[in-house]
């Protein structure tokens, strides 16, 4: 299981590179699943985990010209602010079972991952859709209000499940920054690995006990799948990686609400 577990990690860095997102919807159930942590502590690394790969996938992408950086941190502050009031505030102090109806338990993990499934699911239709402005012309026009709260409503949906939230950013900084996709994919590796990481450091990793060789060493293969991950893209074409995109978190988020409310 452990060597499956390690195998999902390279796939993970591998899904960052291509397609600026993915990664921690495979994290969590990976370090869940494969390697026995609890929800907490899975949702913790998977930050971590995403965040270093991500920061390594944004350097790259930035020698090719594919990051915004002023959009980046538009976007990243208000998403930063959303992971720290969510793990410092709310995660403490949510209970295991958060209702009982005749004895079935809507638990927190349901909560979680149901609300993760339905906005994976809005995401890919508006990556899927076919009106031109959701193509993205490559000519900056902000719409500054609906970008910060974007980023805080991506920050707080990381904070709870641990996310990376590319599935949302990306459709964000195409749709309201104006972004191609492919920079919209390199800017928003900037910012998962912004938020992710710090929210990380000025969290968990403050307040939990931390197994750091597991932890770098899991990092550091989703790292080289990143590698793998950018030599691919760069021979997609946009649109196609954008349709590919969509149907990715389609499949992603089908798969997510059958293992939480059907099997």
């Amino acid at each position: 299981m452990d060597i499956i577990g390690y195998l999902l990690a390279l796939i993970i860095g591998v899904s960052l590179g291509l397609i600026g997102g993915g990664g921690s919807i495979l994290a969590v159930p990976v370090l869940a699943y494969a390697f026995g942590l609890d929800e907490k502590l899975a949702t913790a690394y998977s930050l971590f985990v995403v965040g270093a790969a991500a920061l390594v996938g944004a350097m790259r992408q930035y020698k090719y010209g594919n990051v915004d950086v002023r959009t980046a941190l538009v976007f990243g502050f208000p998403a930063l602010l959303g992971v720290w009031v969510v793990r410092h505030f709310i995660i403490p102090i949510l209970p295991d079972v958060l209702f009982a109806i005749e004895g079935f338990e809507f638990t927190r993990r349901m909560g979680m991952f149901g609300v993760f499934s339905l906005l994976m699911i809005w995401a890919a239709s508006a990556m899927l859709s076919k009106k031109e402005r959701a193509s993205g012309s490559g000519e900056l026009s902000y719409n500054y209000p609906v970008i910060c709260v974007d980023g805080f409503v991506v920050g707080v949906l990381t904070g709870f499940v641990g996310a990376g939230g590319g599935f949302l950013i990306i459709p964000a900084l195409v749709m309201f920054a104006n972004l191609e996709i492919k920079r919209a994919i390199g800017t928003s590796l900037l910012i998962i690995a912004f938020k992710s990481l710090l929210g990380f450091l000025l969290g968990d990793a403050l307040t939990s006990q931390i197994d750091w060789p597991f932890l770098l060493c899991f990092t550091a293969i989703a790292v080289l799948g990143i590698f793998v991950g950018l030599a691919f893209g760069k021979r997609l074409e946009g649109n196609r990686l954008k349709r590919g995109f969509g149907y990715f978190i389609i499949a992603m988020a089908c798969f997510i609400f059958t293992m939480e409310f059907i099997v």
